[in-house]
């Protein structure tokens, strides 16, 4: 235990000049007439000067304040801060719209990750700091509007990674276990948004989530770029495994490395990482294709690390849901295409972005169903449909005109975590 140091000691000096009384945690309202003069004065600092100034931290050996004595203080004052913090939210949305749309709007997000670039100096890197901050946005927003949000699950998916990540761990995370219910979920209203694997840089479009946009009447509200490490977990040595388990996308990207190195065990196809990691722990002489987290939850140990033949190996993720996100100068919008099924219509489809100068990032054909004949086409392209490009564009498509143009969403381009 640390004594507390003499009246008239250095350490006693410095403690007074040190920086200012940790913060209580209390509501953003006014403090009333009773409450103290130290109190009043915080609560009227401007929501700036506790987090744009900060003071530089000296180290302990420079200060002559005992490091334990030093983490205890600046424990006490991140208590104070990020209560702190959260109250001014709260205070900055009262008033406004409480719909999912309002709380859940990527541009806080974004505008904490970029101030996280700016100043990050380490030891942290900035997935640590994000991690962090990461929780501390989503606690503020569910106390706005209490959120659920449909996932392909089991947990610890690497959907369930998305989700996370854009969501946080405060919001209501419900797994469900196909691209289908997710989607039926949503549009039941049963949950606020879903969310659903729409392409991999490795085996490209995902058909089941494809076929969904054709069916129900959904929007993309946002997407999570996920960089995908595989990892090869199993509860006994490499040359003892007999069968590996994953689901069909994480087995076929992580095709070349198995030949290679586990030609003795056998592939078999499950519904998900998850599922597959439990297998490995309760049957023996079995490994598992899964993530990290996977690992760490069901208690199996990792006998070969990224494993993915595709060292830049990214699935997108699209947010679901009813709302239209707000234009932020960095973003997508997607379409679906149905053209006539004659010579020169994809031509003449594409004609109107080269005449506007809009970038195509992602075009994808999908067969009609029987007895019907031709393709559908979903269209990924840069720009917001506010823009006055993109306005022309959609009217140069209509003019054609196509036999089927739905706008599936304009969203913040996602930018993809390790």
């Amino acid at each position: 235990m640390v004594k507390k140091p003499a009246a008239k000691t250095p350490v006693k000096k410095i403690a007074k000049n040190a920086a200012s009384p940790p913060v209580r945690s209390r509501p953003a309202s006014r403090p009333s007439a009773g409450k103290s003069e130290e109190k009043t004065s915080i609560a009227k600092k401007p929501a700036n000067s506790l987090v744009s100034r900060p003071r530089p931290l000296a180290s302990s050996a420079d200060s002559g304040v005992p490091a334990e004595l030093e983490i205890t203080h600046l424990d006490e004052q991140l208590v104070g801060l990020l209560n702190r913090r959260v109250a001014l939210y709260l205070e900055k949305m009262k008033g406004t719209q409480t719909s999912p749309r309002t709380a859940f709007s990527d541009l806080d997000q974004q505008l904490v990750w970029g101030m996280i670039d700016r100043l990050n100096q380490g030891p942290l890197t900035t997935a640590e700091m994000r991690t962090i901050f990461r929780p501390l946005l989503s606690a503020g927003r569910q106390r706005i509007k209490h959120t659920r949000v449909a996932y392909l699950g089991p947990p610890f998916s690497f959907t369930h990674q998305a989700a996370i990540s854009r969501f946080g761990e405060s919001a209501d995370l419900v797994p469900v276990s196909t691209i289908a219910t997710v989607f039926e979920e949503v549009n039941r209203g049963h949950v606020d948004f879903g969310i659903v694997p729409i392409e991999n840089s490795t085996d490209g479009r995902i058909v089941d989530t494809l076929d969904m946009f054709t069916r129900l009447p959904l929007r993309i509200c946002g997407e999570v770029l996920v960089h995908v490490h595989h990892n090869l977990l199993a509860r006994c040595d490499r040359s003892e495994i007999s069968e590996i388990y994953s689901k069909p996308q994480a087995l076929s990207q992580c095709r070349d490395w198995l030949s290679k190195n586990m030609p003795q065990a056998r592939l078999i196809e499950v519904t998900s990482t998850s599922t597959a990691a439990q297998l490995a722990r309760d049957k023996p002489n079995v490994a598992a294709v899964a993530s990290r987290q996977a690992a760490i939850q069901y208690d199996v140990p990792i006998v070969a690390e990224c494993i993915e033949d595709n060292r830049n190996n990214v699935t997108r993720f699209a947010v679901i849901g009813d709302s239209v996100a707000e234009p932020t100068g960095h973003d997508r919008t997607a379409i679906l295409l149905q053209i006539p099924h004659k010579p020169g219509s994809l031509s003449e489809a594409l004609e109107p972005f080269r005449r506007n100068k809009v970038n195509l990032t992602w075009i994808e054909s999908f067969p009609l169903r029987q007895p019907a004949v031709g393709y559908l086409f979903f269209l990924d392209f840069e720009g917001h449909v506010s823009e006055p490009r993109i306005k022309k564009t959609l009217k140069d498509l209509e003019a054609l005109p196509p036999d089927r143009l739905e706008i599936l969403g304009s969203y913040p381009r996602g930018e993809a975590s390790k």
